[in-house]
């Protein structure tokens, strides 16, 4: 299993960095010296699981959002090399550019045939900078939404990797039609009658992530975040202060077990002890095996059957509301 970088640590990571580097100083000096440390570094490791479980079993809300947001954590473009067999990107919206904040293709998951959309941030400076840390302006939603109906002609199922902070909030983005290009996918995607199986693998923030999140099945990695508005805003709106995020992660229910309580989400994947970042190849792993095994469970469908299905899942969304109402009026 992979050890998290001591630049990248989080500040509730420290103590298992601290044994990490402990059991690895052990190790090396067994080797260099043939000393037999085995029982040492054995005991070390065991205190060292604890410590994992007893920190990761209890996270706060914002210390997922901080684990959603590792720079180590595994982006789109990872997944794709991983688990995709023949990726061709497609580029464009047919009118104003290519958005780089948002990757399209087609390619294999086995032998299963897909489209990928997903959101990119970037991996360098450059390429974050580039692609507006994931932030996808209006024509990078105008690409996904051609594509997608691409892959509807021809009866392509679709898979989407969600991981933005939210939609580019700048002045070009608003005077090309932002929120009217989103509401559109949102319109549209209701309607393909292919499989959408959508999966939260960082950050879901808001309009940007919806506007490729319409899914018959929407998965969720286990310390990614899905909200309607980042804690930071949210903190800025209701305290005027940035400061209160911590306090504002907790009111919003974005974590995958609050959204899967409330049936906005329909599975949670795990990810290792530590974080998606810890092992990298085994959140691959399953990734790939809920991906195939929804598009299997979703192919004996008919496409009008899709499209009801996605409708209804949707619908449902709001009945809490109607139970609570009723419960008022009793």
């Amino acid at each position: 299993m992979a050890k998290a970088s001591s630049s990248h640590r989080l500040d509730f990571e420290a103590p298992i960095i601290e044994l990490e580097k402990k059991i690895e100083e052990l190790r090396t000096f067994a080797e260099s010296t043939e000393v037999d440390l085995s029982g040492q570094i054995e005991k070390l490791v065991t205190k060292c699981d604890e410590k994992k479980r007893a920190i990761f079993n209890s996270l706060t809300p914002w210390q997922k959002i901080q684990l959603a947001r590792h720079p180590q954590r595994p982006l789109t473009s990872d997944i794709v090399t991983a688990i995709v067999a023949d990726f061709i990107e497609l580029h464009g919206d047919k009118s104003f550019r290519d958005d780089p904040a948002i990757l399209c293709g087609l390619g294999r998951i086995d032998e299963q045939r897909v489209l990928l959309v997903g959101h990119r941030k970037g991996k360098d400076t450059a390429e974050k900078v580039s692609c507006h840390f994931g932030s996808p302006h209006p024509e990078g939603y105008k690409k996904a939404m051609l594509k997608m109906k691409l892959a509807d002609k021809f009866g392509v199922p679709i898979v989407t990797f969600i991981n933005t902070p939210g939609a580019y909030p700048g002045i070009g983005a608003e005077e090309r039609g932002q929120a009217f290009v989103i509401a559109r996918n949102l319109m549209d995607m209701a309607t393909l009658k292919v499989p959408i199986v959508c999966v939260v693998i960082g950050e879901g923030g808001s309009g940007g992530a919806l506007g490729i999140g319409i899914g018959n099945r929407i998965l969720m990695l286990e310390h990614s975040y899905y909200s309607v508005i980042s804690p930071e805003g949210c903190a800025a709106i209701l305290w005027k202060s940035a400061e209160y995020k911590e306090q504002a992660a907790n009111i919003l229910k974005l974590t995958a077990e609050d959204l899967s309580s409330f049936g906005i989400i329909d599975e949670i994947i795990p990810e290792p002890l530590g974080g998606a970042h810890r092992d990298p190849p085994l959140v691959f792993e399953r990734l790939k095996e809920a991906i195939l095994r929804n598009i299997r469970e979703l192919s004996g469908l008919s496409g009008d059957e899709l499209v009801k299905d996605r409708y209804d899942k949707f619908c449902k969304m709001g009945e809490f509301e109607k139970r609570l109402k009723e419960t008022v009026d009793s």
